[in-house]
């Protein structure tokens, strides 16, 4: 069917132009153009680019108004009829452009300078008489080609009928991968003709043409052919300028693995495993929406779970997502997913080149793959026949993205459910009050494994006092329990792994004579102490500098290094154990690619015996050999002013403590504190999560926080003091004249970290259970801030669910 009209939500992230716009579709484009391919369209002055939402025969404009769409960049839609439905929910659920919405979806590579080729996917002769010609020389032709020659109609059938394929050099680093093979000629007759005119004095290369009659029309590499023959690459070169064969290149996808995993079968399930399995595949063959909550004790089978239910969703031929947190745990995620379905699973995080994710996406698009393992973005991935979506470890902060726009994975995995008919599997040891609260009251269905999966013991733990051990006169990061609990398990040659709850060397640097602490330039925060380059680091905006010989302010020389950091800490056990090999698994050790994966399969394979590490070590590590597991400062996370802080704390250690005593080795947890009467220390001491939840509950209710209420966030920033001030409170007095008395509005103050890249920061936050003029206010709000506030140098930004406040 041909159309008419295009509607096309335009790349310019402005209020008066997040809608869709009309354009003429030119008649050579009219059978080519499809909702969710890109366009470029003029609009103003120039061309931009632009998304096809619609198309449709008429419009209300009148026709002599309506500009034409300049040209047409995917013959193929990069993006499904359900991403563009799941763009306008976006838009509406963040409160964010919907170009914004569109192009997070897609990845990065397809947002820079790209050169499109169309590769050959067959034998010449399966394709159109038109194109055969176009092939002859090489097996890719630049789709300018098809363009001038107005064969794009052609070409669209060939893609369509997977003949050929489109494909984006990506000018900048994300080049499409290619290796050099040989192709050798079809005709035999053609060969031995070749074979009769070469002189008998070219022994080896007559020899060559010999093997190659044995091997007529293979593409092979030129390695092979030369072990294969005993020649030369200048007799290959001589054959081929007789042509017997010809070079040919061909793309290989670039593999993200960097090594082999050895193929595994399903492991026999616990009875609690299995019911939950049986729930799980119940619901994916009566294709129902369904969100589950997997709730199970460190250790518990929870992957094995989750990997017997993807395997019913791949026997049913559906497809499956799989979501975890943190780009560390992708390793030890994926190469469970990769040995048990091999070739399927495709891998989507940040720790890939612009080049890797970009192949790994158009294998998901193509249909190469049935399994996407990766962080939050993952949760795009353009599966047309979704089957299963799992979030692990669903209670992390990291599932919700912090800029523009600001949506959590867990409720894109619920829309997406809802569009495919299938479940959404939600696992953790420790689940998010939210999701547990929403399983209590049959909103989420509750499944629980309350034994380790091997039936071995929760690990037993010890909360040291440490305020007793400085009165003891033990001043040492490290108490005496666990000093001696180290000690033994190096004497046995068992694995240890410190935990400490920050990054850098120190915390900060303080004069000890008037009590100046070195701050940002540009921000209102400490900086940080890093040994490895003598410097202060801001871990902001990046600003950093010397660290200097005396107070900025009084020039005494009596300025030292307050706090802990992992590099201070590995001085410390080096001190204390100089025989012990210690690994350091933090942000500064981990910056180069593939990093993490190193550090972890060299501790797997029993090259140290401490890996000592921040957050990045507390969740998903499976290692045998881990009998004792110690946290150096179960406290920091405590004394935050976050009201989540609690629920982090008790997360953090239960999950840390879980390392410990994985397989049949007796596993032991020391935790330091200074607060060791918190319930959250407390109970995370037996992995006590129903006791925690209610005193939680309890908490939140009298304050009034979630699950309880909802918050919503607005931030307004400003280089004047004065002005950020001023613009808070007219965002306050707006909302107040517009919401309802049920909605609480608290500010408008100052914001955590008061100044950010040398600009104020100043907030609100809107607390409320029901209110139908939300969404509307603030809509109107952002106008306000679009038509005037903006151009005075005001930045306004809403949350509608703050991960921090």
């Amino acid at each position: 069917m041909t159309f008419r009209i295009a509607e096309v939500i335009v790349d310019v992230a402005a209020y008066p132009v997040d809608r869709p716009f009309d354009y003429l579709v030119p008649e050579q484009m009219q059978s080519l153009i499809e909702c969710g391919s890109r366009v470029k369209v003029p609009f103003g002055p120039r061309n931009v680019l632009g998304f096809v939402v619609g198309l449709k025969e008429d419009t209300d404009v009148p026709i002599d108004k309506i500009k034409e769409v300049t040209k047409l960049i995917d013959i193929e839609p990069v993006l499904t009829t359900e991403m563009l439905q799941l763009a306008k929910w976006l838009k509406n659920k963040t409160i964010c452009f919907e170009i914004d919405a569109l192009q997070v979806m897609l990845p990065s590579a397809l947002r820079a300078k790209y050169e499109k080729m169309v590769t050959l996917q067959t034998d010449i002769e399966n394709l159109p008489i038109d194109l055969q010609e176009h092939f002859k020389k090489s097996g890719r032709v630049n789709y300018k080609v098809f363009e001038k020659l107005h064969l794009l109609q052609t070409l669209k059938m060939a893609i369509s009928h997977k003949l050929l394929a489109v494909e984006y050099v990506v000018k900048q680093q994300g080049n499409v991968k290619e290796i050099r093979k040989v192709k050798i000629a079809d005709d035999a007759n053609q060969l031995n003709e070749i074979s009769a005119q070469i002189s008998n004095r070219a022994k080896k290369q007559k020899l060559l043409v010999e093997w190659l009659i044995q091997h007529v029309g293979k593409v092979m590499d030129p390695e092979t052919i030369l072990t294969e023959t005993n020649s030369s690459m200048a007799v290959l070169q001589a054959v081929i300028d007789l042509g017997a064969a010809k070079f040919v290149h061909q793309e290989v996808y670039r593999d993200p693995f960097t090594k082999e995993v050895k193929k595994t079968t399903s492991l026999h399930l616990t009875d609690e495993q299995t019911v939950a399995l049986e729930k799980i595949t119940s619901s994916m063959e009566n294709k129902q929406p369904e969100t589950f909550l997997l709730h199970g004790v460190t250790g518990s089978g929870k992957t094995e779970v989750y990997l017997q239910a993807i395997q019913q969703c791949l026997n049913d031929d559906k497809e499956a997502i799989v979501l975890v947190p943190e780009i560390s745990l992708t390793p030890q995620m994926t190469e469970r997913f990769r040995s048990r379905f091999g070739e399927l699973v495709a891998v989507m995080h940040s720790g890939l080149s612009v080049g890797e994710k970009y192949d790994e996406w158009r294998k998901v698009h193509e249909g190469k793959v049935k399994v996407v393992v990766g962080a939050r973005s993952a949760i795009f991935a353009p599966f047309d026949n979704v089957g299963l979506i799992i979030l692990d470890e669903e209670h992390e902060s990291t599932y919700k993205q912090e800029d523009s726009p600001r949506y959590h994975a867990r409720d894109v995995a619920i829309w997406r459910s809802e569009y495919h008919n299938c479940p959404v599997l939600l696992g953790s040891a420790t689940p998010s009050l939210e999701s547990y609260a929403r399983a209590q009251k049959n909103v989420y269905t509750l499944l629980t494994l309350k034994q380790r999966a091997l039936k071995q013991s929760l690990p037993t733990v010890e909360i040291v006092d440490m305020r007793e051990e400085l009165k003891s006169g033990n001043r040492s990061m490290f108490s005496e329990k666990l000093v001696e609990s180290i000690r033994i398990r190096l004497d046995k040659k068992e694995q240890i792994v410190l935990f400490l709850n920050r990054r850098g060397y120190s915390s900060f640097v303080l004069c000890r004579d008037c009590g100046t602490v070195v701050q940002c330039e540009n921000c209102d925060i400490s900086l940080t102490y890093h040994r490895s380059n003598e410097k202060l680091k801001c871990h902001y905006c990046g600003y950093e500098q010397h660290v200097p010989r005396e107070c900025p302010q009084c020039q005494s020389d009596h300025i030292r290094f307050f706090g802990t950091g992992t590099q201070k800490v590995e001085e410390e056990i080096l001190k204390l154990f100089p025989e012990a090999r210690v690994l350091r698994m933090d942000v500064d050790t981990t910056r180069q690619k593939g990093a993490h994966e190193k550090l972890l399969e060299s501790f797997g394979e029993g090259h140290a015996d401490i890996l000592l590490g921040t957050q990045m070590i507390a969740k998903g590590l499976d290692f045998p050999n881990i009998t004792l597991v110690g946290v150096l400062s179960a406290d920091t996370s405590l004394h935050l002013p976050d009201y989540r802080a609690a629920e982090k704390t008790f997360q953090l250690l239960t999950q840390v403590g879980g390392r410990a005593g994985r397989s049949a080795l007796p596993g032991e947890v020391v935790i330091q504190s200074y607060t060791p009467e918190h319930y959250a220390i407390e109970l995370s001491k037996e992995q006590h999560y129903e006791p925690f939840y209610q005193l939680e509950m309890t908490m939140r209710h009298q304050a009034g926080y979630p699950p309880y209420y909802y918050l919503a966030l607005i931030q307004v920033s400003h280089e004047d003091l004065m002005m950020a001030a001023e613009y808070a409170q007219k965002s306050v007095d707006y909302l107040r004249s517009n919401l309802s008395f049920n909605v609480s509005i608290i500010g408008p103050t100052v914001a955590g970290i008061s100044r950010l890249q040398n600009r104020y920061r100043y907030q609100c936050l809107i607390k409320y259970k029901i209110e139908p003029k939300l969404i509307p206010t603030l809509m109107q709000l952002i106008k306000l801030y679009r038509s005037d506030w903006i151009k005075k140098g005001i930045i306004l930004t809403i949350d509608l669910d703050p991960s921090t406040i």
